[in-house]
């Protein structure tokens, strides 16, 4: 079958595996494409980015990547994805910020499918808007990995391009399908991508709307953004880190001091959740412990962020509780 993997295809978990699966598919690149065009809809995560690594090295500028912020992203990851592949490996690559288009769409929806349906549908305009724009272009690059074939019957729904409107349909590259997620790290690696960009952790792709719950206000998203940064910087410094670690800004407030010439006054504020869990394979997910003083650190950070005056740490397990909040 053609989207079977190969029985006799070895596990890659070393260096030397990994540089000979890269000859292997940059050959098989260059046979399948020829001198043609191929497009990439390149997240930042990391199949897309490790097939765009890789599609680099095979065919250089006639690999056009797409790199679309939905304002949606955590802090620094656009920034990252332009110095990674437009400064350090001279890609060609289209950076669109469509923040305003996003968040206009997004304004006063509460209901969590529909903005799942909203940043879905609309990042799919935005990439084919910027499709059309273009000439010469015959492939459609994805980094569908095997999970995504025994799980989805090939279809990447969540990096959105299986939706494409008909007048873009391309032959399909995609390089990884066959590698599991731990494989693609060990390829990343090989290809020189930056440790954060290779380990990665798991992010949803409607990305922060789906952390900022309930309706989605600029100023509760740009508070939940700098307060995921610290989260994140400060779980990276421990010895041995949780599998996935964030936080969320509910669509809620409560009440707060603060002083002012030495006054206290009430206020309404949001309050900041830490979710850390460990999981194997994301269906039984526990909780672990975060030592009370880099909760406290954290929390001495977080409070200073304008319109937050609370902090607490989600403990619960699934089942009951999911990963997400909404």
């Amino acid at each position: 079958m053609e989207n079977k993997r190969p029985d006799d295809m070895q596990r890659i978990t070393t260096r030397e595996q990994a540089d000979a699966f890269i000859a292997e598919q940059i050959a098989a690149v260059k046979e399948q494409v020829g001198d043609k065009k191929v497009l990439l809809a390149l997240s930042g995560g990391v199949d897309s980015s490790v097939v765009a690594a890789l599609l680099i090295k095979a065919i250089g500028k006639n690999l056009v990547s797409v790199h679309v912020n939905h304002g949606l992203l955590r802090k620094g990851e656009a920034e990252q994805v332009i110095d990674v592949f437009r400064n350090q490996l001279d890609a060609n690559l289209i950076y669109v910020d469509a923040t305003d288009r996003f968040l206009d769409k997004l304004a006063g929806v509460d209901d969590p499918e529909t903005k799942r349906k909203i940043i879905g549908g609309e990042f799919i305009e935005v990439f084919a808007e910027e499709a059309r724009k273009l000439d010469d272009i015959e492939f459609l690059a994805q980094g569908t990995i095997y999970p995504d074939i025994l799980e989805s019957k090939g279809v990447k729904a969540h990096h959105n391009v299986g939706g494409l409107p008909e007048d873009l349909k391309f032959g399909l590259v995609e390089p990884v399908k066959f590698l599991y997620k731990d494989e693609v790290r060990v390829v990343g690696k090989a290809l020189g991508l930056p440790d954060n960009m290779v380990y990665r952790q798991p992010f949803p792709g409607p990305g922060l709307g789906v952390r900022c719950t309930g309706a989605i206000t600029r100023d509760r998203l740009e508070a939940l953004r700098e307060a995921d940064a610290i989260v994140r910087e400060e779980i990276d410094k421990l010895p041995e880190t949780p599998w996935q670690y964030f936080c969320v800004i509910p669509d809620m407030q409560s009440t707060g001091i603060k002083y002012v010439d030495g006054k206290g006054e009430r206020y309404m504020g949001w309050a900041v959740i830490i979710r850390a869990v460990n999981t194997t394979d994301a269906v039984k997910v526990t909780v672990p412990e975060i030592p009370f003083d880099v909760l406290c650190k954290m929390r001495d950070e977080i409070v200073k962020i304008p319109g937050v005056n609370r902090v607490l740490w989600d403990i619960s397990e699934k089942p009951l509780a999911t990963i997400e909040w909404e």
